[in-house]
């Protein structure tokens, strides 16, 4: 058996049995935040990790499937999961439209571009006050399908805990692929991945687009959990948050990914007890990490056990 196939079947039996002990919906909220950070973590990091190209503005992109499923939904009538639809589709195409422009860039630039893009959705969303309540919030409606409303924490969990295991699957999936090769050789190198006659240009576009779109459906999980959005779910410091969960938990590695978004959720709330210092003590931990851990915890700790078992 493949350690990618171990893995996700661990990561399936950990959310089975996890609830045997979450003893109350703090718990379960908790890791619900957990699963949806996840989830655009292991999409962003096809982006970051495996292709090396950097984003600073998915926050975004989560912006845009969190108020289109509040719109359509609160405002204009429409079905939960049409309007979440709606709004990965209206994601798309303005991650396919401004990805060739910006994923030309690299480095600096590139980083640049796409903070930009975060900070100019961000601002629709405050601005736009008729539509999306602005610096005020809006209420969200609940998330119903065929009748059925999901309501409460366990509900929530299940949705989520399958939403991570989806999208987990499909990403181990596509880094065993053609295309997933295709997309680190591009990290690689962009000039021998030409030679090597991959179209660099349509499969950055592709992974680009790709992620986008998982963001902007947890966006929409995330509103309909909720109930209620504030324009600082779009805003760059979420953005940030998004890119360091990659970055800690160890870039290209899936499985990194989810644990670098578990341990940065659960983290602050540990610290809670530090009144004052939480703050402090967060960056403490994080740049200690990051200097005794410095590509990411999982490949890190792989690479030193398998050191040791040589």
């Amino acid at each position: 058996m493949k350690p990618t196939t171990r893995g996700f079947l661990f990561l399936a039996f950990v959310l089975a049995v996890l609830p045997l002990a979450l003893p109350n919906a703090y718990y379960y909220d908790l890791a619900i935040r957990m699963a949806i950070n996840a989830t655009i973590a292991v999409g962003l990091n096809l982006l970051v990790g495996y292709t090396g190209q950097i984003s600073l503005g998915h926050a975004g992109f989560f912006g845009i499937g969190a108020y289109a499923s509040a719109i359509l939904t609160s405002r204009y009538g429409l079905p939960s999961a049409l309007a979440m639809g709606l709004g990965a589709a209206a994601t798309a195409a303005l991650a396919f439209v401004v990805a060739r422009p910006i994923l030309k860039l690299k480095g600096n630039y590139l980083a640049m571009a796409t903070l930009g893009l975060g900070i100019i959705l961000s601002m629709v969303i405050v601005n736009e006050t008729e539509f999306t309540g602005g610096p005020d919030g809006m209420p969200v409606d609940a998330f119903s399908l065929f009748g059925l409303q999901i309501a409460g924490e366990q509900a929530w969990y299940g949705v989520v805990a399958v939403l991570l295991l989806f999208v987990t699957r499909g990403a181990l999936n596509l880094i065993d692929a053609p295309a997933g090769r295709a997309l680190q050789a591009i990290h690689g190198s962009e000039v021998a991945a030409r030679v090597a006659g991959i179209d660099v240009p349509s499969f950055k576009v592709r992974v680009f687009v790709l992620s986008a779109v998982i963001a902007s459906v947890m966006g929409s999980v995330t509103a309909h959990y909720v109930g209620f959005l504030t324009p600082g779910v779009a805003g760059f410091f979420h953005s940030i948050e998004l890119i360091t969960m990659v970055v800690l938990g160890g870039m290209a590695s899936v499985f990194g990914s989810i644990l670098g978004a578990v341990v940065l959720t659960l983290l602050p709330q540990l610290l809670s007890a530090f009144e004052g210092w939480e703050t402090v003590i967060f960056g403490l931990i994080l740049m200690l990490t990051m200097i005794f851990l410095p590509r990411g915890i999982v490949p890190t700790l792989r690479l030193k056990f398998a050191g040791r078992a040589a």
